[in-house]
């Protein structure tokens, strides 16, 4: 009985990485993007995901409860997981450690993020704009933490995908494995560049 429980939270797990904290991401990162063309296309994108209807109930069970279920079973997996990489140096099993170093560092990271964004905003301290991220970025510790984070989580993410192929079923075969490898590089590498594009432009406007 308990065996199938964590079996069946294990496939939850995968399956909220995708949908829908994997589609919020790809939203997120697309709505950022708007900062490439111009201070005023970003914040009318931003207004426009401020002001969605049912926001509240959107944000509590499309966003944070998936991803705080993701996060404390994410942080339990990392603590019983066996990693072997020292010994079988294969290429699936450093993702398989590297997903969980990149699901600490993810973690960390959104926590933070939420902090200093989406709660800030809440309590009425800053406002949701160009400035608000232009001011966080400024500081080149914080570019950096900022940078690390994107990256972490579009590789956490990306690699997780992977998994998620895997564990429902959709590829099985070595074949079918080896091109969802090659498949979730470039989503991997593509969000990745537009993340890092986006922080370049709000540190310094280029």
């Amino acid at each position: 009985m308990a065996e199938n429980r964590e079996f069946f939270y294990r496939r939850l797990h995968s399956l909220l990485g995708v949908i829908p904290i994997g589609i919020f991401l790809v939203q997120h990162l697309v709505v950022n993007n708007f900062a490439n063309y111009g201070e005023e296309n970003f914040n009318r994108a931003a207004e426009f995901m401020a002001n969605l209807p049912f926001k509240l109930f959107l944000e509590t069970f499309v966003i944070f409860l998936p991803i705080l279920f993701h996060a404390v079973l994410g942080v339990y997996i990392v603590f019983v997981a066996k990693n072997n990489v020292s010994r079988y140096g294969f290429f699936r099993n450093w993702m398989f450690y590297l997903q969980r170093i990149s699901g600490i560092i993810t973690l960390i990271f959104i926590v933070w993020h939420v902090f200093e964004t989406r709660v800030q905003v809440g309590l009425g301290n800053v406002e949701l704009s160009y400035n608000l991220m232009e001011n966080i970025l400024s500081n080149p510790f914080m570019f950096w933490f900022y940078l690390i984070g994107v990256t972490s989580t579009t590789f956490h993410f990306a690699n997780g995908l992977w998994s998620f192929l895997v564990t429902w079923g959709i590829t099985v075969t070595p074949r079918s494995q080896k091109i969802a490898t090659y498949v979730t590089l470039l989503i991997f590498l593509s969000m990745t560049i537009v993340g890092i594009r986006t922080l370049i432009t709000f540190a310094y406007g280029i």
